[in-house]
């Protein structure tokens, strides 16, 4: 599996993308997707939504399952990736390309909880 170095990763799979103004950019991890199946459907959050750390804040159907996608941290949304609900199939085929929500945090030290990629590769173990 893949797990890009730089990102840090949520133990529910979601993956986590700091950007230099200092918003967070979330998809699912490689694993996940792999895990889903083929990507069906994607229920987004409403950009202004607050959320707090491990919420559950989005569902992702695949031809196998549901599941909820969690807020890796607390904060506000600021931001939804619309198209990727009309093209729900390019989590499959870009899992790190295809994000899904931004949040600007509450607090920047949120994302030291969250894993790296080898700490994230381990727990797959």
């Amino acid at each position: 599996m893949n797990h890009p170095d730089t990102l840090r990763y949520a133990d529910t799979h979601e993956w986590v993308r700091t950007e230099a103004d200092g918003t967070l950019t979330v998809g699912i991890t490689d694993h996940a997707q792999d895990a889903l199946g083929d990507v069906v459907f994607l229920q987004l959050p409403d950009v202004g939504r607050q959320v707090s750390r491990g919420e559950a804040m989005a569902v992702i159907e695949s031809v196998k399952s549901a599941s909820d996608i969690h807020a890796p941290v607390a904060g506000t949304v600021v931001s939804v990736n619309a198209a990727l609900s009309e093209q729900p199939e390019q989590v499959n085929q870009d899992p790190y390309g295809a994000w899904m929500f931004v949040i600007r945090p509450d607090s920047a030290s949120e994302i030291d909880q969250l894993l790296d990629a080898t700490a994230y590769s381990a727990s797959l173990d």
